[in-house]
């Protein structure tokens, strides 16, 4: 029986990390296709870019947020054997896509103003080079922040996480995944608004930035490394205002 259990439990996981890479492999391929949104109406445009900034966040975040999901559900599982109250992993996500739609809302109306007001090259394109100098210099700075270095210590270890935040219930785990969410675009925002200076469709800084945030939780010194990196972005940004 025991057996039994631990092939049904290791089907499940396999199951839900291959859904993982599947909604990975989709956003990438939405983000993928050709989009145009100068035309659009001002809730058109808000409610397609809304889209767009959810499903980018989806694209880069999820490889980072596989970890703490995967670790959910080894401890729902564990639960459901000692025949305590267990959640789906399914409301535990859905915390996570609160937090996103809720960060690409902000991100598309941002998005609107620049744009209504010709601070970007298109509308799908990037900022005008002082304002993006601007903004490498604010993401740098950003780096050194308390609150940067407390959200990071938040998204590292997810046993650690769930131990300090468990909660039990339909709303303790959507709160949960909201928690570590909030953590990891707390943690993540002001780099994510540097698509803004590459380019909001550029695929190639996107993979950059994905890439960026998966090391920067699995480095063994990633207060260092993030510091490391906002005196380059910081460097940067002086460079760009300066010369253009």
């Amino acid at each position: 029986m025991e057996l039994t259990m631990a092939k049904i439990h290791s089907w499940e996981r396999a199951a839900i990390g291959a859904s993982l890479g599947i909604l990975t492999a989709l956003s990438w391929a939405y983000m993928a296709m050709p989009m145009t949104m100068a035309a659009s109406s001002g809730l058109s445009f808000l409610g397609l870019g809304t889209v767009m900034w959810m499903v980018m966040m989806a694209a880069m975040m999820l490889p980072g947020a596989a970890p703490m999901i995967m670790t959910y559900i080894r401890v729902h599982q564990r639960r459901r054997q000692l025949e305590k109250a267990a959640v789906p992993t399914w409301l535990f996500m859905a915390g996570y896509l609160a937090v996103w739609a809720a960060f690409g809302a902000v991100a598309a109306v941002a998005q609107w103003a620049l744009h209504a007001n010709t601070l970007m090259t298109s509308a799908m394109g990037h900022l005008e080079p002082l304002l993006g100098g601007c903004l490498l210099v604010v993401a740098g700075a950003f780096q050194f922040s308390s609150l940067k270095q407390a959200c990071l210590s938040r998204c590292q270890s997810p046993i650690t996480f769930l131990m300090a935040e468990w909660r039990d219930g339909a709303i303790g785990a959507f709160t949960m995944g909201a928690r570590h969410g909030a953590f990891c675009t707390g943690c993540c925002w002001a780099l994510m608004l540097l698509m803004f200076v590459g380019g909001v469709m550029n695929l190639a800084w996107m993979a950059v930035l994905a890439l960026y945030f998966l090391a920067e939780k699995l480095v063994p010194w990633p207060q260092t490394f993030s510091r490391i990196t906002g005196a380059v972005l910081m460097v940067g940004g002086l460079l760009v205002g300066t010369l253009y």
